[in-house]
């Protein structure tokens, strides 16, 4: 059998967009729109377009601009939202709309005050209102991961046939576990009856630190979209990371599925949305962390400089980060010192090294990192001293 394409569907611009002190104009928008498109992205979500008359703008703009990803624009069940999206959408050579209502039992009282029924028809109308401008319809089931399963099924049924071309299973308070949310995913799969006539997204949040987790088991049992942000940022504790679920799908080769993402674009890509969001990425984040490819313990890094592999299952070119990094710290071995000298020009034999490490810890133990200037200071010390013998 061979392999399938999960569509990487990109809402950096939308959720990403949503987290306090993230907020992006129009240029910013439409350079980070065609920054993704050349990674490889199949679907960036430009916006919101009835939020506001600048998002609207940028979500034209971006319409207009980018060639080959589809171009989606996100709204409520509301009439009105679905035609400012299909108007903001119309430069677009392949637009979608992304509609949809919360179906939980949560969502349907307290949030709308309404009911099951009344719920499932507005569902069904706003698939049939998008449909009117797009062939491309998206309809999302806010709340899915806490939404009753046959509920869900009935509401997924009803928008498949009312036209909906992908039914996104949201989790959006990121409180499902993986192999819940992969039930659910399969649940669908093996219950509505036109569920081959639609593809199955996935839009998980991190409040428990499992969105990439889950993002994965949905497409282990059925979904083949998954939505997502670079750096992961999102709606409180973020939402699934483009990076993540890419490079776990490109590592795990026996789950059969491949993305169109270039993989070595995505570090640049990631400072360059941490940058423009002027938010900044955490150290130790998987695969475009400062700390991802950063080895400072002395017995991993010995492992390392033995080989490569024995501490780092991802090439660090592969995704674009340069070189792995062999921090000195106190806990660094003769290993390590001896190859950090050897980078900067020192040829010390053994016993050299030896001699240089006992000095090394002294100044190790009053720094949180031994740097390239105070290697240059102990070997020149060091030489300096053999000199006077």
């Amino acid at each position: 059998m061979s392999d399938e394409k999960i569509f990487i569907f990109d809402t950096t611009l939308r959720d990403g967009e949503q987290v306090p002190g993230c907020k992006l104009n129009t240029k910013e928008k439409v350079e980070l729109a065609l920054q993704l498109e050349a990674l490889g992205v199949d679907i960036i979500e430009a916006g919101f377009p009835i939020s506001s008359p600048g998002d609207f703008h940028s979500v034209e703009e971006i319409a207009r601009i980018v060639k080959d990803a589809t171009v989606c624009g996100l709204s409520r069940a509301v009439e009105k939202d679905i035609e400012a999206a299909a108007q903001a959408l119309k430069p677009a050579r392949r637009p979608r709309i992304h509609t949809g209502i919360g179906t939980s039992d949560s969502h349907i009282r307290n949030k709308f005050n309404s009911t099951r029924e009344e719920i499932l028809q507005r569902a069904v109308q706003a698939v049939k209102w998008a449909k009117n401008f797009v062939d491309d319809v998206e309809f999302y089931a806010e709340d899915a991961g806490r939404t009753d399963n046959d509920y869900l099924a009935r509401v997924v049924e009803a928008v498949i046939a009312a036209g909906a071309t992908v039914v996104n299973i949201p989790d959006t308070t990121g409180y499902c576990l993986p192999d819940q949310y992969g039930e659910k995913i399969a649940w669908l799969k093996n219950k509505v009856p036109n569920i081959d006539k639609a593809i199955i997204s996935c839009h998980c949040h991190n409040d428990l630190g499992l969105a990439t987790a889950n993002s994965i088991a949905g497409i282990r049992n059925g979904a083949r979209q998954i939505e997502c942000t670079i750096n992961g940022l999102g709606e409180r504790a973020g939402n699934t990371s483009l990076e993540e679920v890419v490079m776990v799908i490109k590592q795990h080769q026996q789950l059969g599925f491949y993305t169109g993402i270039n993989a070595q674009e995505l570090n640049p890509m990631s400072r360059l949305v941490s940058d423009t969001m002027r938010m900044p990425v955490q150290p130790n984040k998987a695969i475009v962390g400062a700390n991802a490819f950063s080895h400072s313990s002395g017995i991993h890094q010995d492992g390392f400089l033995k080989d490569a592999s024995t501490y780092e299952i991802i090439n660090p070119e592969d995704v674009g980060a340069g070189e792995s990094r062999i921090v000195l710290t106190a806990r660094s071995g003769r290993s390590a010192l001896a190859f950090r000298l050897q980078k900067i020009g020192y040829s010390f034999n053994r016993n050299d090294i030896d001699a240089l490490y006992q000095h090394f810890l002294q100044v190790a133990d009053t720094k949180k990192e031994v740097v390239e200037e105070d290697l240059h200071q102990l070997s020149k010390a060091y030489q300096s001293s053999l000199a006077t013998v």
